[in-house]
């Protein structure tokens, strides 16, 4: 890591973000959480988040003052976010929970760094740039875990997750983006807390085991979770097999270079069952074309070998690349490749003395059916195999 980061970076210095400092005042605010952290690692910063000892009322007319345009986007936390040329930035005036629930909390502005500091769940994710000297502000040993890549909870594990329970998943998220050394009190907390994961929303839990799957390579931190009971609690359909799935398919998207894919890896840890596929995306909440993707992924058989481009024009070239690489198939032929259109208009065999009618329909599938499997050969070719069905009839 390095502690030197943030005076080479360039995304203090952005314009929008000047403005905001002057508006607010540099002694008022901090930069704070992701774009510190990830600076601080060498990681690209898409979000950048602001703390402010300013209520939200008095942020609201400071930025109005400055024509910095605002959105009460969570005003009920104190956050309001300030739409920037650069992209738009959350300011949170510093806040202590009054009373949590494991579900939501009931939050009090405060006045001190520190304070809001220890209400923050991870240790890495508590540091404070001040946005002018760039001093960093680290109150719960942030910076040290930071160089031993170590994710640790502020205060005690088991308080910090009793105030919100959805940080079991954040906690195994961050260590597979950050973590390499494991923290004990950590690890026990989440195993033992891990039933209270069923009280929450289940957006909140699908949303975060889709951004963990989504992580470069999260099958070390998916079979822990499943050897400390954690993943049975969310997804119990998956067993030993489909964990080592997951480390297989893995392995398939580097060798051919394809994107990592949530669905296709949440696919991976599900048995190849379309009803159990539909029960999850329903449990997890997923939107209807999550649902279509998964369920379309679990329909995968060994011994139905069908050809990469037919299969990709059937079902799209996303759900065909997914189930080719579940299934341990090349989908080397879809790279690049777009399914083309079927040249034929019910028109043209109407043209040929055809009556209108399920005859044209049928005569259709069938010379597409040829079509595809000759290899979506051209207009002249359709033209040939439409004379060919027609003699035939």
């Amino acid at each position: 890591m390095d502690r030197n980061a943030l005076s080479s970076a360039d995304w203090p210095t952005r314009d929008g973000l000047c403005a905001l400092t002057c508006a607010l005042g540099a002694d008022h605010m901090r930069w704070v959480g992701g774009a510190v952290r990830d600076t601080l690692l060498g990681h690209a910063v898409n979000d950048v988040d602001c703390a402010t000892l300013h209520v939200p009322d008095r942020v609201a007319e400071l930025c109005e003052a400055a024509s910095i345009r605002t959105v009460p986007t969570g005003i009920d936390h104190g956050t309001i976010t300030a739409i920037l040329p650069d992209g738009p930035v959350e300011i949170t005036t510093l806040r202590r929970d009054v009373a949590t629930d494991g579900r939501r909390a009931t939050i009090a502005f405060a006045t001190e760094w520190r304070e809001d500091a220890a209400r923050r769940d991870f240790t890495i994710n508590a540091l404070y740039a001040h946005p002018e000297t760039l001093e960093i502000s680290d109150y719960f040993g942030g910076l040290n875990d930071l160089d031993a890549r170590r994710v640790r909870f502020i205060g005690d594990a088991r308080e910090r997750i009793a105030e919100d329970h959805l940080r079991i998943l954040r906690y195994y998220r961050f260590q597979a983006r950050f973590g390499s050394q494991l923290d004990p009190e950590a690890e026990e907390a989440c195993a033992e807390l891990a039933d209270t994961l069923k009280g929450l929303s289940r957006e909140r839990i699908g949303g975060e085991l889709l951004a963990l799957l989504a992580l470069p390579d999260p099958h070390p931190t998916i079979a822990r979770m499943r050897e400390r009971g954690v993943l049975r609690v969310i997804l119990p359909e998956t067993g030993g097999e489909q964990v080592a799935l997951l480390e297989a398919l893995i392995a398939r998207e580097r060798t051919h270079a394809i994107a990592p894919a949530a669905l296709r890896r949440l696919a991976a840890l599900l048995p190849s069952a379309p009803d159990i596929a539909e029960t999850v995306a329903a449990r997890l909440r997923l939107s209807k074309a999550q649902r279509a993707r998964l369920v379309a992924a679990a329909q995968r058989e060994r011994g139905n070998a069908e050809d990469p481009r037919a299969l990709a024009y059937r079902l799209t070239p996303t759900v065909a690349i997914d189930r080719l690489l579940l299934l341990g198939e090349d989908p080397t032929p879809l790279t690049d490749w777009e399914p083309p259109s079927f040249p034929l208009k019910g028109g043209t065999i109407v043209s040929r003395g055809v009556a209108a009618g399920p005859d044209v329909a049928r005569i259709m599938q069938d010379v597409e059916a040829r079509w595809i499997a000759e290899g979506f050969p051209d207009a002249n070719r359709v033209d040939e195999l439409l004379d060919e069905m027609l003699r035939q009839s």
